[in-house]
């Protein structure tokens, strides 16, 4: 005589009880807990005006054809990156002449010639790879600011057979690092347990790396790190907002 719908329900949920107590825990999902709920962002001071333009330029687009310097066959490989660097130490003599902040560094390219001392070189070993996916590889470069802590990255690509300048930054360094079509720096905070994070993009638009981003990320280590100072060609105004964007994505991250 064939089961009812209620009795074959029933008989159906007792063998698979019977069944689960047979075989134990058998792996499947469980509960990880209530989930918190979704709370939506709140805006404040509706009333206040839209800002039309920046209060702090931090040099956003950074675009410039370096003269002096040529690039055969348009492959950055067969430029001499320390020819670079003593383009730019030549053309900067309030960063890098006698009396100025970074002296050490413009007397130390004398080390980077044939002969030299080359340990006491300020330029450091170079980087090619495609950042900005036109299939050729461009230099990632960077040189010691001497005396300090300060390290200046550079990155340079070629347009027309010139070599043009697309980012550049100083500042105390604890790792450099190249993703995709991005450079990305971190560097020691004044936060005990706390690093920047700092991270350029390659943006076809504007042909040229873009910070996109601009963290303060939590390192667990607990120590607090001196920060120096950034370097002086960058602008106090440059230097507020840096401090500003960071400190606010570490108050976000915090929370």
């Amino acid at each position: 005589m064939p089961f009812s719908r209620p009795v074959r329900a029933l008989v159906l949920a007792a063998l698979f009880t019977a069944t689960t107590a047979a075989c134990g825990d058998t792996g499947g999902l469980r509960g990880a807990g209530p989930t918190p709920t979704a709370v939506s962002p709140i805006r404040l001071w509706p009333e206040l005006p839209p800002a039309s333009s920046p209060a702090f330029e931090i040099g956003e687009v950074e675009r410039e054809a370096i003269k002096g310097v040529r690039v055969p066959g348009s492959d950055l490989r067969e430029v001499d990156p320390v020819a670079i660097v003593r383009t730019e130490v030549a053309a900067s003599p309030d960063d890098y002449g006698d009396g100025s902040p970074y002296h050490e560094t413009g007397e130390r390219m004398a080390d980077c010639a044939a002969g030299g001392n080359r340990a006491r070189c300020p330029v450091l070993k170079p980087y090619y790879r495609d950042l900005t996916g036109d299939g050729r590889d461009d230099l990632t470069l960077g040189f010691r600011q001497l005396p300090g802590t300060l390290t200046a990255v550079r990155v340079y690509t070629v347009e027309k057979g010139r070599l043009v300048r697309v980012m550049r930054w100083e500042d105390a360094m604890s790792a450099v690092e190249l993703a995709g079509r991005s450079v990305i720096i971190r560097s020691p905070s004044e936060v005990a347990g706390y690093e920047y994070r700092l991270q350029w993009t390659w943006d076809a638009n504007q042909r040229a790396m873009l910070l996109t981003h601009d963290e303060m990320l939590r390192t667990g280590t607990g120590t607090r790190s001196a920060r120096p100072s950034p370097s002086p060609s960058r602008s106090a105004s440059a230097s507020a907002s840096a401090s500003a964007s960071s400190s606010a994505s570490a108050s976000a991250s915090a929370r």
